[in-house]
């Protein structure tokens, strides 16, 4: 069985086809990154004008990788939500279109989901990828982090999930690149400040992790701005002082330790609660799905205080991918979920687990 995964929900214009839920055949991904730097974050408009122009080529591109023929495919899954409106909509239209046109069930997967079903890719010919030797047990618990999303799911079953906490706020990779900016780090922020973070101590200053009602829930607005109030305190200015011009102020050694300092309260925030959720559930697997799940910091932290061993994806599975959409459009597929119309399926911006 191979499926078609099609991902537009960003900046990322992804395809890629996967077989039987666990063999990556390809994998293409053509990113609008660079366009959106020079902003310090994404600028829907512009995502939604690259994916019109990069979608044809990556379907074909992976197509072309798989060596697969369009009357060798058995559907196409394609990520309806959460995500971008606009960014959303090319790659539905897109997969919409495909489906009629081709006569191909079409399957509708909801893009936080599908950063879970990445972990469950065990195969592939491609070179350049690091895979777990095998695919995670259920029942499972999944830490899914990312920009746009800081969630903690507990998995007994294919298609039978609950969501255990989520953030009120800020998600983690937003507060990360809401920080580089504070420090003048470029975008995006959690790779650059794990690089300056390794020439600071993680210790030097105390930062405060949010306290909640709910256990499992997640909060980085009180760290971010404590973060502010400290990159103030260091140069020795009021809290009315500009945020932008504090990169200008700040010196290296400084900009190193604030970020090692934010870098590991910020990990240990949703490590705690994924160790709390371990031991309340005791899950047989546990995985981490999303960017921020390529975080060396995470996987550091995560790997020295679960009690089981834990299998990292390749990060380029992490970030967004058509990969991870296919994997999860060949499990509805084996477990016979329902088909969406290709002539009125509509995105949700705003879908949640």
């Amino acid at each position: 069985m191979r499926i078609l995964g099609i991902e537009t929900s960003c900046d990322e214009t992804a395809a890629a086809v996967v077989e039987d839920g666990h063999n990556l055949l390809s994998n293409v991904v053509a990113s609008s990154m660079a366009l959106h730097a020079v902003y310090g974050g994404i600028v829907p408009e512009i995502a939604a004008r690259s994916h019109i122009e990069a979608i044809i080529p990556v379907i074909d591109q992976a197509l072309i990788d798989a060596k697969c023929s369009w009357s060798q495919l058995d559907g196409i899954a394609v990520t309806y939500g959460a995500g971008l409106g606009g960014s959303l909509l090319i790659g539905v239209l897109t997969a919409r279109t495909i489906a009629i046109a081709r006569q191909l069930p079409l399957y509708a997967i909801n893009h936080v989901e599908g950063h879970v079903y990445a972990n469950f890719i065990t195969n592939t010919s491609l070179s350049g990828y690091q895979l777990p030797a095998k695919q995670p047990l259920f029942p499972l618990l999944a830490l899914i982090v990312s920009g746009g999303h800081t969630q903690l799911a507990l998995f007994n079953d294919h298609f039978n999930h609950r969501l255990l906490g989520r953030t009120h706020d800020d998600a983690i990779g937003e507060a990360f690149d809401k920080v580089a900016k504070i420090l003048g780090l470029p975008y995006p922020g959690g790779p650059s400040i794990g690089i300056k973070a390794k020439d600071g101590d993680p210790f030097c200053f105390r930062l405060p992790k949010a306290r909640l009602t709910s256990k499992y829930d997640f909060s980085f607005s009180g760290l971010k701005t404590a973060v502010l109030r400290l990159a103030q305190e260091q140069i020795g200015e009021s809290f009315g002082f500009p945020s932008i011009k504090l990169p200008e102020r700040l010196n290296e050694a400084q900009k190193a330790n604030i970020a090692a300092s934010f870098e590991r309260v910020a990990i240990e925030t949703v490590v705690d609660k994924t160790i709390l959720a371990y031991e309340e559930f005791k899950p047989a697997a546990v995985v981490i799905a999303g960017g921020v799940a390529a975080s060396p910091e995470l996987r550091q932290q995560l790997a020295n205080r679960l009690p089981i061993p834990i299998a990292y994806t390749d990060p380029k599975l992490c970030t967004d991918n058509g990969a991870m959409i296919a994997t999860l459009g060949c499990y509805k597929v084996q477990r016979q979920q329902a088909t969406a119309d290709p002539y009125s399926l509509v995105i949700d911006p705003d879908l949640t687990m």
